[in-house]
């Protein structure tokens, strides 16, 4: 046990010895293209192999952000690599003779993977042959028939043995225990060591019919493995003719797959003897395990035939020994050389290495997977051709070898195609052609790179006036392109440009819908329309927003009522208008001006008579207000006319409003005129913005008209201080050539002339400015007159 263990030691001494050696030749060759490392064959999974640190030129921070990982051609290497550390482990058991076979040395590929960028570390692991197989015969029990008559120095084949480990571990030597009658000796040959026994002393079966040898293989491990069969040598009579095969090297051609049972060639051989040393059966000679299990050889017929299916990939080139053997122990040899046809009976193969199914869109150039192909088969068959379809924004990019990178040849648009399934295809150039499909789903993941977007560059929303509060008028809609929250929108309004506008009294917006709201009543009169922008913001990072422009127009309601402007209602004194008995039908007596504070059909206004004191007198044009006589005028006619006008607007219901008319009949403008006191105007009830603007419209014309009327008093009392009495008289019938004349600038076309006297017999110094022959129209377009100005109250009358 001692002597055993420390041969164990000193043979995990010279192992890692070796192993150090390894290592520190693939050091020194670091720099060379493809690197080697060594281990021995049986080592535990996790046993360390090699540090690829220093031959990356990595440190192991930059080694674990580039995403290292061993990839091997075939799948026959399993490695793993410890991306903390660089270590390079075996993940399981290698066994030299299962991967290798007889080749030596056992050498294998291996490619070491960095991402990000993408490159590639050629390697090759050598694994080193243990001596973990003892020499074995096939045969546990070799017979050999040797003729009595056999010379000495005849030497006789002996099958040998079969040992798979390689190198100084295989086979090397054997041994015969010690006789009489044989020696061993080894010949050299292309399969191996052969051993033959040599016949030293003539054989006599009568003294002894039968030899038993042990026969011993021998390796060159450490310790040395051995193996023994027994060689029995029967002793014949005389047969002097061994057989002889018609060809020494039968050639053959055999498809693989082929099936089972095929015939596969037939070999004869002939023996000159007759009677039982003439009858001669075929069987294999030193054939492997392999041979004897895939192949049949009729012993009789010398038929070979097929027992299980052939593949060129495992196998490309069988070689048999077949061996004709006579009725006396006398044989030949021939060997059958049968080569596999390869055919395309193997699909070419994908192995992905890496893969990103999912990327951002707007990105170029982005490598989506890294693979390899590869087709066990030879020639054309072996060959592949990789292609992706036509209509992707995707390219095949060929890199090392058999490696492939999908990349991206444009930037994706997620909003165009949100996924892609990509089918990479392998073509093999064999006959029949087979492929080899891989589906990739590719998602192309969202960013936020679409603005939201109105359905309308501009919104017209109509609300009607005196609403309710809250009312609903209207919504804005804005879509998103993008998903998930890149596409949930929030509505707002943004600030108006006329900082005058209320717009956060006035309206309001639901954040999530758009749904415009009046927050308060709204006055057509105050406000008609008005205007503002509404912005909706996406939730991505950086949000995108975009504007709309949205209208609000107040619709009109009729709310107001005519408002007439002349004559005044609201005077202390009415205004009479006087009209002289000679008129002519259509006599222009005055004309009713008024507003109405609404638009549209609401302020079209219609006038019409109401009430006369004599009806058919006068008429009221229905468009215009004007009141004009109806008829000649008669002696008959009262003096004092007492007309109620109504105004009505076109609204609906519609509005009015009434104004009275005082008439008064006069043979001339000489006849004093006396104020009506019996009726009294009604008055207005006014605003008090309406009532500034129009007492500063009445005060400059009242202005105006009281300069008229002192320029005319001042002439006046001149020509009266010159007359006797001091009173001016005009004869009926005519007019006074000393009237004064102002032309008419409002709403009527004629002049106007009027007429002041002094007032004598009276008891006072008063002067009466007679009314117009045609009444005057103070204003147009004025919408309301105060009753606190005597000004215009005075208008008719100055004393």
């Amino acid at each position: 046990m001692a002597m055993e263990a420390g041969e164990g030691k000193e043979l995990l001494l010279k192992q890692r010895q070796v192993l150090i050696f390894f290592v520190l030749l693939g050091i020194a060759l670091a720099g060379s293209e493809s690197r080697r490392y060594s281990v021995a064959e049986e080592m535990e999974s996790g046993f360390f192999v090699a540090n690829l640190l220093k031959d990356l030129g990595l440190e192991v921070d930059e080694l674990i952000v580039r995403g290292p990982q061993v990839v091997s051609k075939g799948k026959k290497l399993s490695l793993q690599f410890d991306r903390q550390t660089g270590d390079l482990l075996l993940n399981e058991k290698l066994d030299r003779e299962e991967l290798c076979g007889p080749m030596e040395p056992c050498v294998l590929p291996f490619r070491l993977l960095l991402e990000n960028p993408l490159q590639f570390f050629q390697a090759e692991l050598q694994i080193r042959d243990i001596n973990d197989h003892s020499p074995i015969f096939l045969d546990k029990e070799i017979i050999l028939k040797i003729s009595e008559s056999t010379t000495p120095g005849t030497t006789f084949l002996i099958e040998r043995a079969q040992d798979l480990d390689v190198g100084s571990n295989s086979l090397q030597s054997y041994t015969i225990s010690p006789n009489f009658y044989f020696h061993l000796i080894l010949q050299d040959s292309a399969d191996g060591i052969l051993p033959q026994l040599v016949l030293d002393k003539a054989l006599d079966r009568e003294e002894q019919p039968e030899l038993r040898l042990t026969l011993t293989a021998l390796d060159g491990g450490t310790p040395p493995r051995s193996g023994t069969a027994l060689v029995l040598v029967e002793i014949l009579d005389i047969n002097d003719n061994a057989p002889e095969f018609t060809k020494v090297l039968y050639e053959v051609r055999v498809p693989e797959n082929s099936p089972i049972g095929l015939h596969i060639a037939t070999v004869s051989a002939r023996d000159l003897d007759i009677g039982v040393y003439g009858q001669i059966s075929y069987a294999f000679f030193q054939a492997s395990e392999d041979i004897r299990k895939t192949f049949q050889i009729n012993a009789k017929s010398g038929e070979l035939l097929l027992t299980q299916k052939l593949d060129f990939e495992s196998v490309q080139t069988y070689t048999v020994n077949i061996q004709a053997t006579d009725g006396g122990g006398l044989s030949a040899s021939s060997v059958v050389l049968i080569q596999v046809i390869d055919l395309n009976d193997n699909p070419p193969e994908l192995t992905m290495s890496t893969l990103l199914n999912q990327i951002p869109e707007n990105l170029h150039e982005t490598i989506i997977a890294v693979f390899s192909v590869s087709d066990p088969d030879s020639g054309d068959n072996g060959r592949t051709v990789c292609s992706i379809q036509d209509d992707l924004p995707f390219f095949l990019k060929p890199s090392v070898e058999n490696f492939y990178t999908l990349v991206t040849n444009t930037a994706l648009d997620r909003e165009t195609r949100s996924e892609y399934n990509v089918t990479i295809t392998v073509n093999d150039m064999g006959t029949p052609r087979l492929k080899t499909q891989h589906n990739i789903l590719i998602l192309v993941s969202d960013v936020n790179d679409n603005a939201p977007a109105f359905s309308q560059t501009s919104y017209t929303l109509s609300v009607r006036e005196n609403n309710q509060p809250a009312l609903h008028i209207g919504g804005v809609s804005a879509t998103d392109r993008d998903s998930g929250s890149n596409a949930q929108l929030t509505y707002s309004l943004l600030p108006p440009q006329d900082p005058h506008l209320p717009l956060a009294s006035l309206v309001s917006i639901n954040a999530d819908n758009g749904q415009l709201f009046a927050l308060r009543a709204l006055d057509f009169e105050a406000l008609q329309a008005f205007e503002f922008r509404v912005g909706a913001t996406d939730r991505g990072s950086p949000a995108l927003s975009s504007q709309a422009l949205v209208r609000v127009v107040v619709l009109d309601d009729n709310d107001n009522s005519p408002f007439v402007l002349y004559p005044l209602q609201n005077a202390s004194a009415p205004c009479t208008e006087l009209v002289p008995r000679a008129a002519e039908p259509g006599y222009l007596v005055t004309k009713v001006v008024a507003v109405d504070g609404d638009s549209g059909q609401n302020a079209w206004l219609s006038f019409q008579l109401l009430k006369a004191t004599e009806p058919g007198l006068f008429g009221v044009w229905a468009h215009n207000g004007e009141v004009r006589t109806a008829r000649l005028l008669s002696e008959r006619d009262a003096a004092r006319h007492r007309l109620v006008v109504l105004v009505k607007d076109n609204g609906e219901p519609p509005l009015s409003a009434s104004v009275t008319l005082h008439v008064l009949l006069v043979d001339g403008f000489s006849q004093p005129y006396l104020p009506l006191p019996e009726v009294a105007p009604e008055r207005a009830q006014a605003d008090s913005l309406t009532v500034y603007l129009v007492i500063a419209l009445a005060s400059v014309s009242s202005l105006f008209l009281f300069s008229v009327l002192v320029f005319v008093a001042v002439r006046l009392c001149r020509r009266c201080r010159a007359a006797p009495l001091g009173v001016c008289s005009v004869p009926e019938g005519h007019f006074p050539g000393h009237l004064v004349d102002v032309s008419g600038t409002g709403t009527l076309s004629q002049s106007y002339q009027y007429e002041v006297c002094l007032m004598g017999g009276l008891g006072t110094s008063k002067f009466t400015v007679l009314k117009p022959v045609i009444p005057n129209i103070l204003a147009q377009g004025v919408e309301r007159v105060s009753d606190e100005h005597p000004s215009f109250r005075n208008s008719c009358e100055f004393s």
